[in-house]
């Protein structure tokens, strides 16, 4: 059997899909945006998406809801200096293409003389990160209910204090294409599985949660017995713990974060405030501060698109520009902002493979993908132990921030008072107030266990959602303010 090369093998998936069952090829693409170049626009693109979801949940020992849902559609947009007209379409056709692109052309009144140059046909350069399969066809319904099933068994028979365990598998098969106005025309195959446990635990009247949980762009063969039992004993052991916290003190204090998903916090309170949109409206803490020092010496921060199977990892962005490595924060300086092609060309700089959007009914946007500190040369245990009085947080629920000012305010949801560098009891209700800024010059230690989260990560902007990931080592962060319920 001869194999066709990854990024040629994507486009004919998506041809097959998006285009000729509805008899559209190529040409008829071009016919569409050469509709949208009769006026003077700066770019324009279409993005035909296709997308098959699956989900199963389990409640009180049986399954009781499964959902299942394809849709597609085709988005058009035309961009011209800051304004952005968009349509679109859930019925695929050459008369809806031509009528979307007559709508969004109108952005700019000014016609082109003469015909609009046809571009040059442009397959983009795409990485290969993940298998183009289907993941819900790589495991039977039958078995997935058995997977659902053996959580819960596993779950209860850990201890006698489970009362409750709740457990969800999902699976999506996303195939999208996109043609733009310079000719590029790009394709990608995108798997995505989770699984999501949470386990109740009860004792002498009082009631705790835990949770956990992981996925990826893979098939759900993924999930099995040796991970399954990792994500149950993790959900019961943060159960039982909170089942013994005590309430949080409150006040300044030296923080510890664990490694892994705390870095949610970087994401939140860091993240966003480096996104291009944010930078150029100069609505970020960040804005105007490239080449400047926005953090202690050893933190680099990095937002990389290209690491193999992760939840927030793309072949190529919902532009059809290749996913990259871009590094934020270098050593505590600050070398640039995550971009999508809008925004790099009004601010002089290049996309940075960053431009995302939730569906064909959405424009994009500069979005993170995977961002995480790297490590430092520090013993994580040595970390906690240099804490004389403070808090060690290894697991966090929600957080709100605000971009321009930077404050965030996070809960965390497993944590643990110190002192004298020793871990004396958990506790419960401790909020984590602070500036994402001023948090980062605050990073007095690095540890060298540098951990990505296990692929649970979900990012909400301006109604968008979109998966990510999180990563960060163990951090020491002196001077923040913990309110709590003590």
């Amino acid at each position: 059997m001869i194999s066709r090369e990854p990024t040629i093998e994507r486009l004919a998936v998506a041809k097959a899909l998006l285009l000729t069952p509805f008899g559209l090829d190529e040409t008829h693409l071009a016919q569409a945006l050469g509709e949208i170049r009769a006026h003077r626009v700066d770019e324009a693109d279409l993005y035909f998406q296709y997308t098959r979801s699956e989900g199963w949940s389990l409640e009180e020992g049986i399954v009781k809801t499964g959902s299942f849902s394809i849709d597609q559609g085709v988005g058009v947009r035309a961009v011209s200096g800051e304004k952005t007209a968009f349509a679109y379409s859930d019925d695929i056709s050459l008369s809806s293409l031509l009528d979307a692109a007559r709508t969004v052309r109108t952005i700019s009144a000014a016609a082109q003389k003469g015909r609009a140059k046809v571009a040059v046909r442009n397959v983009a350069k795409a990485r290969s990160l993940y298998p183009g399969v289907d993941p819900i066809a790589s495991l039977d319904s039958a078995t997935k209910v058995a997977l659902l099933g053996k959580v819960e068994r596993l779950a209860r028979a850990k201890d006698p204090r489970v009362a409750q365990v709740m457990a969800g598998l999902a699976s999506e098969y996303d195939v999208v294409l996109v043609a733009r106005a310079d000719g590029t025309l790009a394709a990608d195959v995108r798997p995505l599985v989770r699984l999501s446990v949470t386990v109740i635990a009860e004792q002498k009247g009082r009631r705790e949660v835990g949770s956990s949980g992981g996925g990826g762009r893979f098939g759900l063969a993924y999930f099995d017995d040796a991970q399954i039992e990792k994500y149950v004993d993790q959900a019961v052991h943060a159960a039982l713990t909170n089942l013994e916290a005590r309430p949080a003190p409150a006040g300044e204090m030296t923080v510890v974060l664990g490694p892994g998903w705390p870095g949610i916090l970087l994401h939140e309170a860091i993240g966003h405030g480096l996104e291009g949109d944010f930078n150029r409206k100069g609505s970020s803490a960040f804005a105007g501060r490239v080449g400047q020092r926005v953090a202690a010496k050893g933190v680099t921060v990095l937002d990389d698109g290209t690491i193999a199977q992760r939840r927030g990892s793309l072949n190529v962005d919902d532009e059809g520009n290749a996913s990259q490595r871009n590094v934020l924060i270098e050593d505590g300086i600050l070398k640039g902002y995550i971009q999508d092609t809008m925004n790099a060309r009004l601010m002089g700089v290049a996309p940075t493979g960053n431009a995302r959007r939730e569906s064909y009914a959405n424009v994009p946007m500069p979005r993170m993908t995977n961002t995480y500190m790297l490590g430092g040369d520090k013993d994580p245990q040595e970390i906690v132990k240099s804490i004389k009085k403070g808090l060690y947080a290894t697991n966090f629920g929600g957080g709100q921030v605000d971009i321009t000012s930077g404050k965030f305010v996070f809960s965390a949801s497993e944590a643990y008072w110190v002192e004298n560098g020793k871990i004396l009891y958990p506790v419960k209700g401790a909020t984590i107030v602070g500036n994402g800024p001023d948090a980062l010059t605050r990073v007095s230690l690095i540890g060298n266990d540098m951990q990505l989260d296990s692929g649970v990560g979900t990012c909400g902007k301006e109604g968008q959602s979109v998966p990510v990931g999180v990563g960060q080592p163990t951090l020491r962060i002196d001077g923040l303010t913990v309110g709590g319920t003590a």
